[in-house]
C-alpha cells in the first residue's frame, strides 16, 4: 500500500543539544535504511521548514505506523498520514 505522510519536525529549544544532535544521525540513519528496504520510496524537503513530504510503500496501517513510530524523532513530529491509490489517467503504473 501507498501512503503520502506529511512530518513536521518541532524540536524543542530546551532539548540538549548533544541529544537533538544525536536523534537527527539516527532518524537520518533509519530513513536511509528504510530508503534502500523499498518501504520510504521517496522522501521530499518542504522548502522554509523542518517537514518533509514521503511515500510509504508498505503492507498496510499498521506497518506504517510500526515505522512511524520508531523514528527516533516521532516524539517531536506531527504526522499526517493519506492513503493512495492508483489514479486512472496516471502513465506510470503502481508497482
Amino acid at each position: 500500500m501507498l501512503f503520502m505522510v506529511q512530518m513536521q519536525v518541532n524540536i524543542p529549544a530546551t532539548l540538549d543539544k548533544a541529544v537533538a544532535d544525536q536523534l537527527k544521525k539516527d532518524e537520518k540513519e533509519m530513513a536511509q535504511k528504510l530508503q534502500r528496504e523499498g518501504k520510504w520510496r521517496d522522501l521530499w524537503r518542504v522548502v522554509g521548514q523542518y517537514a518533509n513530504v514521503s511515500i510509504f510503500n508498505v503492507s498496510g496501517n499498521d506497518e506504517l505506523h510500526n515505522i512511524l513510530s520508531a523514528l527516533p524523532l516521532y516524539p517531536f513530529m506531527s504526522i499526517s498520514v493519506t492513503p493512495l491509490t492508483q489514479h486512472p489517467s496516471a502513465i506510470a503504473q503502481i508497482g
